[in-house]
């Protein structure tokens, strides 16, 4: 998978993380509750709250569109507190790299790739795609996904993937 493909990706699950916002906040809704309740929900008492959890999958999602195609990226601070100010975030984050053009990655597959917590280190572009921007963007995104599910919120698999039927995938 090219790298202009994975990023694309990344752009279609955070809409997907959007959507399983707006699920959370009509469940609050329907059960009573105020929905920011959830953006501190948690799996565990030493994990991330839902905050973080979107905060860090936004921030995966922009550090490699911007490392493996030799730009900065953007800066978040992380401040949000409430579910509407992760739906901004997000949609911040999913513009971002939705507008990268496939040209943008040329040699990005080879370009060294140095975020500052390596400390001076760096690794190649494809590997740091594969084996670290990757399972970090998933790991975050699907925790987000768990942490819904965990507090009542109804979503399946579809809603994961970001189909409203199997059938819209159409022939593969």
């Amino acid at each position: 998978m090219s790298i202009h493909a994975t990023i694309t990706q990344y752009a279609r699950m955070l809409d997907n993380l959007d959507a399983w916002l707006q699920a959370g906040v009509a469940h609050a809704e329907a059960k009573k509750f105020d929905p920011d309740v959830l953006a501190q929900a948690r799996l565990a008492p030493d994990q991330y709250a839902l905050v973080q959890q979107v905060q860090s999958a936004c921030d995966a999602a922009k550090y490699a569109a911007a490392y493996l195609s030799g730009q900065t990226a953007p800066s978040h601070p992380d401040t949000e507190k409430t579910v509407a100010e992760l739906r901004a975030r997000i949609a911040k984050a999913r513009d971002y790299v939705a507008g990268f053009k496939e040209p943008d990655f040329a040699g990005g597959g080879e370009r060294r790739v140095a975020p500052a917590w390596m400390q001076g280190k760096s690794v190649g572009g494809d590997a740091y795609l594969t084996r670290i921007a990757t399972p970090n963007f998933y790991f975050h995104v699907t925790t987000a996904y768990a942490i819904l599910r965990h507090n009542g919120v109804p979503l399946g698999k579809a809603d994961f993937v970001g189909v409203k039927s199997w059938e819209e995938i159409g022939d593969w």
